[in-house]
């Protein structure tokens, strides 16, 4: 490749946020990050097709319970999701305040 190539790449993976190599901390919390926001994702389509099923059940009682079902199964399953993020970050945050780095 041309040096006026290089050139135009590093300047793309800076303006996309790749311009200097992270850590692999900072590549786990990039990781971990993008998890999450996945299952935010997940949870909300939860949500929707849990208040589609509602709204189109007619009074149906079986359809209105399945509606129920996944609707606390999903927040049920996003309070665990973020239970288990704040006892890690808890965890973590207090191991690098102790250790004074």
């Amino acid at each position: 490749m041309t040096d006026t190539m290089l050139e135009f790449l590093r300047i793309t993976a800076e303006a996309a946020g790749f311009g200097e190599p992270k850590t692999i901390a900072e590549i786990a919390g990039s990781i971990i990050g993008t998890f999450l926001s996945l299952l935010g994702i997940i949870f909300l389509c939860l949500v929707v097709y849990g208040g589609y099923l509602w709204m189109t059940s007619l009074g149906n009682e079986q359809k209105v319970l399945r509606a129920k079902e996944v609707l606390r199964e999903a927040v049920i399953g996003l309070i665990l999701i973020l239970s288990a993020y704040s006892i890690t970050y808890f965890v973590f945050h207090s191991l690098i305040k102790a250790s004074g780095a």
